[in-house]
């Protein structure tokens, strides 16, 4: 058994090519549901060994343990997958896992800002001088140097930091612009590639969940932002040691960190969370945020579903058919307040 999750795990990174971040929790569930079959002292049992009740009894174990609905049901997922791509190889004649029932899952509506608040908190980045999603005064300098004086550093020490604050606020302009304009996942942000861009046409070339490409539209706001940050780029690879932004493994990525390597999507992250509380708004924001602020800011201006399933990259429109409820409970919010009668 564990030969063939081994094989398995290679089967999903070169045929299926699944992100590494499938794999990995893959690999844990399985190895999870392997040490459940065998405790100290013994072996765990052949693939044609495992029964429709045994994955029964494991599921029910996980649950008594406090473990959330959906993490059940993505170990689940991962047994069923390992079982079927055991079938197809002649290892089993059926899949054990296939009549588990998964447990059910509540529907989840995506908390969505409105288009106004996102937009005054990417002006106040650029500098724009509209105010801020709060309605504080916040400017675009004390963005920059909010770092240096939170850490009370010497004045020597603060210029350099300035500066490099400065830099790599046009950078984090540029990519929080482009998330939000394409709707990309931050592991399509982090991947792409100066290659991937067409910027006369303001298009870009997006690799999305098992390496499947699609073509995704980009904004003037985008545009005007990475025209911005390219100098930056460029002075990222030459402090790192490049020749011309030319050399270095890094050269073609896109966005860059301070060292002059490919931005990772944990950085998204904090990048993301930094300037949410320097602005200093009691908000939930996230890079996947900006993804669902661009679908449902889409449909609420009467884009078709379909259309937007594409730019999405989503394989089933029920999962892009999400938004039309955040939508309508936006609707809904709007209406609560207006409404004299409500």
């Amino acid at each position: 058994m564990i030969e063939a999750i081994a094989k398995y795990l290679e089967y999903l990174q070169s045929v299926k090519n699944s992100s590494p971040h499938t794999i990995l929790n893959y690999r844990r569930d399985l190895e999870q549901f392997v040490a459940y079959l065998s405790p100290p002292g013994a072996r765990p049992p052949g693939l044609a060994g495992v029964t429709h009740s045994m994955i029964r009894e494991f599921v029910a174990h996980l649950h008594d343990h406090g473990l959330m609905k959906s993490s059940i049901a993505r170990k689940l997922a991962a047994l069923r997958s390992f079982f079927k791509y055991c079938v197809r190889e002649g290892h089993l004649k059926e899949n054990p896992a296939r009549l588990v029932p998964t447990p059910k899952l509540p529907k989840r509506i995506p908390s969505v800002l409105s288009a106004e608040e996102l937009n005054d908190f990417l002006n106040q980045l650029g500098g724009s001088g509209h105010g801020t999603p709060a309605g504080r005064t916040t400017s675009p300098k004390n963005l920059m140097v909010s770092r240096a004086s939170a850490a009370n550093l010497p004045d020597k020490q603060s210029g350099p930091l300035r500066a490099r604050e400065g830099l790599l606020l046009r950078r984090d302009r540029a990519l929080l612009e482009l998330l939000y304009a394409a709707g990309l996942r931050v592991s399509e942000l982090t991947g792409l590639n100066l290659a991937d861009m067409e910027q006369k046409e303001r298009i870009l070339r997006v690799r999305g969940k098992g390496n499947k490409e699609r073509i995704v539209p980009y904004g003037a706001k985008a545009q005007e932002a990475l025209e911005k940050y390219w100098p930056v780029r460029e002075q990222l690879l030459r402090q790192a040691g490049g020749t011309n932004g030319k050399q270095g493994p890094h050269a073609e990525a896109v966005f860059l960190n301070y060292l002059g390597r490919r931005l990772t999507q944990r950085s998204v992250g904090r990048i993301v969370k930094k300037y949410v509380r320097i602005a200093n708004v009691n908000w939930d924001l996230h890079p996947h945020s900006l993804r669902h602020a661009f679908a449902t800011h889409l449909l609420a201006d009467g884009a078709d579903l379909r259309a937007i399933q594409e730019l999405l990259g989503h394989q089933s429109l029920s999962t892009t058919q999400k938004y039309t409820h955040a939508s309508i409970r936006q609707l809904m919010d709007v209406y609560d307040k207006a409404h004299p009668h409500a």
